[in-house]
């Protein structure tokens, strides 16, 4: 009997040693993995679009470029100082599109396009790449920041996406601002719609390039010093828009994607091309499973099978080494960049 509880004893002892060995060893191979994603990390980023299309000097005079630019570089700025400050990637996308939305100069919240019959219908998405949860809502006309109703369904719901009016109720019990339709209503967006509605008739009216075409949608991307990765994407969808149509923007893996084992995507363009080809996610894929970089994997969908498919616009993306991209297959596509150590980058051509 004493022999039998010896040998427990010492069993029990071995097996107690085995376990807290194993325990450093898989200790010391976490240390490992965090010190070489530490190591190859990149720099805070933020990489901001504010839509992709038939965007030329011809069409746009000085005073309507610099208002543009400095929209842009005024969303930079505030979302970059987030990421400056240690604050998280998902807390700069949402502050950068928030000022985007507020701004009539963008087909996002403020500067919504209007529908055939004469409404504003919003659509907005968001990701989170460090734990690939994402939010959305689509079809809402009362929320004044789609993408903050984007991220309350994200975090406050055991949902991805809402829609029209049962999002907007959701949006008022988390306590958004919500406000009369009226509030989105800008002349020219009127005007745009009232020219694409005389046209579809066979009329002839002037077409205005800034306003009456598929661009204008806004989306973000940011990495930021944690090596955390996330984007978003807002937009009012396609002047004289029918029947609750709803293109790519609030669609996870079309219009926005975010993982921090591949990189963060935002689109802007033709919706229904996008949410075909699945485009966001087809990007991110490509740099995971093939091992490309992302700007060979931008570059090959975008000019590649976007194109083939008859589709146009842009992406931008950013991985977590820091390396990001701004490309698209029209004329032009409203863009800025800013990172840690270098001067804001912000362009229109």
């Amino acid at each position: 009997m004493r022999k039998l509880k010896s040998f427990l004893l010492v069993l029990a002892f071995l097996i107690c040693l085995t376990g807290h060995s194993t325990g450093q060893v898989q200790n010391h191979i976490n240390n490992e993995q965090n010190q070489g994603q530490i190591q190859n990390q990149g720099p805070i980023t933020l990489v901001v679009h504010g839509g992709a299309g038939t965007l030329t000097k011809k069409n746009m005079t000085n005073e309507q470029e610099q208002a543009y630019k400095n929209k842009i570089a005024e969303a930079i700025d505030i979302g970059f100082a987030i990421l400056e400050s240690g604050g998280t990637a998902l807390d700069a996308v949402i502050h950068t599109i928030v000022i985007l939305e507020n701004s009539p100069l963008f087909n996002a919240g403020k500067g919504a396009v209007f529908t055939h019959t004469g409404e504003n219908e919003l659509d907005a998405s968001i990701m989170d790449g460090s734990n690939i949860t994402a939010g959305a809502v689509a079809g809402v006309k009362t929320i004044k920041n789609p993408i903050l109703a984007a991220r309350a369904v994200m975090e406050q719901s055991p949902h991805v996406m809402l829609s029209g009016a049962g999002a907007e109720e959701f949006a008022l019990k988390a306590g958004l601002e919500i406000v009369d339709p009226s509030y989105f209503y800008t002349e020219r967006r009127y005007k745009s719609l009232q020219r694409a509605i005389e046209n579809e008739k066979g009329g002839s009216g002037q077409v205005d390039e800034l306003y009456d075409h598929k661009f204008g949608t806004v989306g973000v991307v940011a990495l930021d010093a944690d090596g955390n990765l996330a984007a978003g994407t807002s937009t009012g969808g396609t002047n004289n828009k029918k029947f609750g149509r709803i293109g790519d923007s609030p669609i996870i893996g079309a219009g926005t994607y975010a993982d921090n084992n591949s990189c963060a995507v935002s689109s802007t363009g033709d919706g229904e091309y996008y949410i075909r080809g699945v485009v966001a996610y087809d990007i991110a894929a490509r740099v995971k499973y093939l091992g490309l970089e992302i700007e060979e994997a931008a570059e090959s969908v975008i000019h590649g099978q976007l194109k083939e498919m008859g589709g146009s616009g842009g992406v931008i993306c950013l991985d977590q080494k820091g390396n990001y991209v701004m490309e698209f297959n029209t004329e032009g596509m409203y863009r800025g960049v800013k990172q840690k150590g270098k001067k804001m980058e912000v362009y229109i051509y």
